[in-house]
């Protein structure tokens, strides 16, 4: 693992192990890897150093919290002003409903995710979207099942990742 290099096969199993249990204990991590203790510790270092390993988390249970229904909703402006979409991005991270966004190319503007109750809950979301200076055009679609749901794509050996 040296600065430059792709990504070995010992950092793609500390980054697959780590994605399955962020609290794997390092002596575990190690024997899973096949490294003792000291090398894993530098290298899971200095993959957070490199922005590899931005952090660590719980995932939490989005149903028992927010609701079992996921909306994908697509927003378009009335105009992709640079005011307009940091007016519409500020206002819409403060709505907890939802759980990630992204500025997109093609027929919409913005494509979110949100996590409702029910579909009374998912009027007052759209409401609140809305009620947003310059949206001029919601579509949505529910989800029917999730089957994939990674944090982050994992390089795969042989891959040209550099750090």
């Amino acid at each position: 693992m040296i600065q430059g290099k792709a990504l070995d096969s010992f950092d793609l199993r500390i980054l697959r192990e780590l994605s399955v249990d962020g609290r794997i204990t390092w002596r575990d991590l190690a024997e899973k890897i096949g490294l003792s203790l000291t090398p894993t510790l530098r290298r899971v270092r200095h993959l957070e150093e490199s922005g590899y390993i931005k952090g660590y988390s719980a995932r939490l249970d989005e149903a028992r919290l927010s609701g079992a229904m996921i909306a994908f909703i697509s927003v378009t402006l009335e105009r992709q002003a640079r005011d307009m979409l940091e007016t519409f991005e500020t206002h819409i991270v403060e709505l907890p409903e939802i759980m990630s966004g992204f500025l997109m190319t093609g027929g919409s503007d913005y494509l979110l995710r949100a996590v409702v109750r029910d579909l009374d809950h998912y009027r007052e979301v759209l409401e609140a979207i809305t009620r947003m200076g310059g949206v001029a055009h919601v579509q949505s679609s529910f989800a029917l099942k999730s089957f994939v749901n990674r944090a982050a794509p994992l390089p795969q050996a042989g891959q040209p990742t550099r750090w």
